[in-house]
């Protein structure tokens, strides 16, 4: 039998994500009958017939099963939106999500899919299907790389794998856009299938990030985790203005990533009322100008300002830090000119920069 919900109204849902599942591989097995979950910095203890943190992960006989065998979105996508700015500019990813998240954040843009069997208004349909045919749609439309992102996708990690693994046989690659909490060992399970990873920085204030469902110190930590693996890693600030938006706290994170290398790009990107958190303003031009400053005042080399295309200058370009040079021009996620694909170094005085470029 598949855990109990909460509530009747959310069984048939509950019932079918548990039928689209198989025992997951990254957790380890208790003399009680409970399993341990590392797929997240939770480490759920789940007993048998619970579920984990994320509601999508569950003890059912002295084993954890995992979501398996279907998408709830899936589309092909700009690799800019992700945002990646630093691999290969103007491909095109496939990036599919699932149902569930191991946080609650109350300005999620995507929680009708991330609350899912934790809110009783989320929930979305899901489509079945297979690792070869996810690649087969990859390969149709050459897009050279796979991501899984919309949902938190450390909680479907197996289901990840097992689609990387049957893509890399063409040359695709795997691509995890994750709100960064996560554990060494979901890390190690995971390396060998990524070309890239990007992590949500969401604040510099624990009681903030207690507020979304983890601690300041498990995202700092899969951070430095990610860049020490030698993964490519990007990370995101969404600016919330009175929530994360003071000159101290975007300083906060701006020296941290630098503590770790100058050379990771850092997106300050703009918040829009979402969810439940619809008593914050949305951010203005002027809020995201300030917060990319800071970072390059901090001695970020590579910053950007997003999801105002248009609005915000010479942020949504690259150039070289060493002279200068227009290296790629962008509009929204347009890429309107390269100069870095295929050689990854400045044309102008040679300078490399880092990132993945072939």
């Amino acid at each position: 039998m598949s855990p109990s919900t909460a509530t009747a109204g959310r069984q048939t849902l509950a019932d079918r994500l548990d039928r689209l599942t198989r025992e997951a591989e990254v957790y380890r097995t208790l003399q009680d009958g409970s399993v341990q979950c590392l797929a997240c910095g939770h480490r759920c203890l789940i007993r048998e017939g619970k579920r984990g943190i994320c509601q999508v992960r569950f003890n059912q006989g002295g084993r954890l099963y995992a979501p398996w065998g279907y998408v709830c979105g899936l589309n092909v996508d700009p690799i800019e939106k992700k945002p990646f700015f630093h691999v290969l500019p103007g491909t095109r990813t496939l990036t599919f999500g699932m149902l569930g998240c191991d946080l609650h954040c109350s300005y999620c843009q995507n929680w009708i899919t991330s609350q899912a069997l934790r809110d009783p208004a989320a929930g979305a349909p899901v489509d079945l299907i297979s690792p070869e045919e996810m690649v087969n749609i990859a390969l149709d439309y050459r897009s050279p790389f796979i991501t899984s992102s919309y949902n938190e996708p450390l909680i479907t990690a197996e289901w990840a794998v097992a689609i990387f693994k049957q893509a890399q046989a063409y040359g695709i690659r795997g691509l995890f856009v994750s709100n960064g909490n996560l554990t060494p060992e979901v890390l190690e399970y995971l390396r060998p299938y990524l070309a890239g990873y990007k992590i949500d920085l969401k604040s510099m204030n624990d009681r903030s990030y207690r507020q979304l469902g983890t601690t300041l110190s498990n995202v700092l930590d899969g951070i430095r985790m990610v860049h020490e693996s030698g993964l490519w890693l990007e990370v995101v600030t969404l600016v919330v203005p009175g929530f994360n938006d003071s000159d101290e706290e975007l300083r906060e994170a701006a020296r941290f990533l630098v503590s770790l290398s100058p050379d990771i790009p850092w997106h300050v990107t703009a918040f829009h009322r979402d969810y439940k958190m619809l008593d914050h303003n949305d951010t203005d031009v002027r809020t995201l100008l300030r917060a990319a400053e800071i970072g390059r005042s901090e001695g970020l080399r590579y910053v950007y300002a997003g999801n105002i295309p248009g609005m915000v200058g010479d942020w949504e370009n690259t150039y070289c830090p060493q002279c200068n040079a227009l290296l790629i021009k962008r509009w929204g996620f347009r890429v309107l000119e390269d100069h870095l694909s295929g050689s990854g170094r400045c044309y102008r005085c040679g300078t490399s920069i880092p990132g993945v470029w072939q």
